[in-house]
């Protein structure tokens, strides 16, 4: 299989030839440790985790980072409103962040960098940029001087004066140039503070990421990724100050870029109310139909949230599972289950495209709805979770899908209530096996009467 990305970048899509064969590295830039994620931050680890399979399973080692960014302003302002130590709320929101991404079905990464672990890297790499005239300090502050570096722009496509009023930039006296970007500012003693050759203070947010990945993964990685929404400035300025201490070397080789998650067409936000919190999401519906609808649309571009999306998912699972029921007779070799169909690889190899994968899935299922004979079935069962395992679907068993959301109704009364009307069906009262069947709906229990007796399952919303 051949592998093709969208180079954000270049602005094409690229053949991938990774640096060193033997070796893929790859960085994605993780959370800001203050608050909940919403569901539109979810998409990017989704998406990039199917990419990170669809590399281990060409490539002999794969070095994956994510980093947590530990020390900011967001993170401050959270810790002085709740009245906690800056710590309790950086762990605190860590450990939720790794909970929830383990339960939409993404890997953690092979390193997981904090900020607040990388300081000396941080330090050293400013003092290069400093040293080399790329970087200046002004009153207690460093800052990097955007005018020293000709290829600043590039991957956004735009000027500078573009970039500067597209966002927000701090306008300070000590500043040379309006772009001028932090790497560095002082901290008062009720702020986390390093000691530094430029005085107790704190990294700018940019100059993190270049530290944390180059003392991982080197001075030149394969693919860095994030949401557009990062393009600028952060990616940006992570390519020029890492460009710039590293002797101009490069600094990713393919840049990768997710669409933003929107809501009725806009943006998720605080400030106009629509964010959905990740958690609640998940407590609330089945983990894989989250999963799924952040894969139905094609990475780069916007994938709008509706409620009914979310249910189709579900009635898409509900029907995907109910093929795998149907065949829990079936004996299938666990590593043959791990093999993904060609025409599913070959989709992913083409820009990850998921959309076509979902797709080849679901043709798939109903090839697999209408097999016949023993062989027939275990191959096509083999191939549908196959093509599940490439795209982090169908990892469980059926059973579990269908009674998602059964920890909240007594199981003990519905089984009951199931055997009660299977001996009234039995005794043909129709009349009695009705009125329970009404009241397991009322229960939110769902009942499917088969040959071999009834299953229940949770009813979908």
């Amino acid at each position: 299989m051949s592998l093709r990305l969208y180079n954000s970048l270049s602005r094409r899509v690229e053949p991938f030839e990774p640096l060193d064969p033997r070796r893929v590295t790859m960085y994605l830039c993780g959370p800001t440790v203050y608050n909940f994620v919403h569901i539109g931050n979810a998409r990017g680890p989704v998406v990039f985790d199917v990419l990170v399979k669809l590399l281990r399973r060409h490539y002999p080692r794969v070095d994956f980072a994510r980093n947590i960014t530990d020390v900011d302003d967001k993170i401050n302002a959270a810790a002085r409103e709740a009245g906690v130590p800056i710590g309790e709320i950086t762990n605190r929101y860590a450990r939720a962040y790794r909970e929830d991404m383990a339960r939409l079905g993404v890997a953690p990464p092979d390193i997981e960098p904090y900020a607040t672990g990388h300081m000396p890297q941080i330090i050293t790499m400013i003092e290069e940029l400093t040293a080399s005239g790329h970087a200046y300090a002004a009153e207690g502050h460093v800052l990097f001087d955007v005018g020293s570096y000709p290829g600043y722009g590039a991957l956004s496509g735009r000027s500078t004066d573009e970039m500067i009023a597209g966002a927000r930039v701090d306008v300070a006296p000590y500043k040379r140039n309006p772009a001028d970007f932090v790497l560095w500012k002082p901290s008062s003693e009720d702020l986390p503070g390093w000691d530094s050759p430029w005085g107790r203070g704190r990294p700018g947010w940019h100059i993190e990421c270049s530290a944390m990945s180059a003392a991982h993964l080197g001075e030149t990685i394969d693919i860095h990724a994030g949401g557009v929404d990062l393009t600028f400035p952060h990616h940006e300025n992570e390519i020029a100050q890492s460009t710039c201490a590293h002797g101009g070397r490069t600094f990713a080789r393919y840049w990768l870029h997710n669409g933003m998650l929107t809501f009725g067409g806009r943006k998720m936000s605080k400030s106009l109310g629509n964010v959905l919190e990740l958690h609640a999401l998940l407590d609330q519906y089945p983990p894989e139909a989250l999963r799924l609808l952040l894969l139905k649309g094609h990475y780069r571009q916007p994938l709008d949230w509706t409620n009914e999306a979310l249910h189709q998912s579900m009635r898409t699972l509900d029907g995907w599972y109910g093929v795998l029921r149907d065949l829990e007779d079936v004996p299938v070799d666990v590593l043959a289950a791990c093999m993904v169909p060609e025409a599913v690889e070959q989709a992913l190899g083409d820009d990850l495209n998921t959309p076509v994968a979902l797709a080849e899935l679901a043709f798939l299922a109903d090839q697999a709805r209408k097999a016949a004979g023993e062989e027939e079935r275990r191959v096509s069962k083999t191939a549908l979770l196959g093509a599940g395992a490439a795209l982090g679907l169908l990892q469980q068993a059926p059973e579990v899908w269908f009674r998602h959301g059964a920890d909240r109704i007594d199981a003990a009364a519905v089984e009951a209530l199931i055997a009660e009307r299977d001996q009234a069906r039995a005794d043909r009262d129709w009349a009695r096996a009705d009125a329970i069947r009404d009241r397991l709906a009322g229960m939110g229990v769902s009942i499917e009467d088969g040959a071999d007796g009834s299953r229940w399952s949770i009813a979908r919303p």
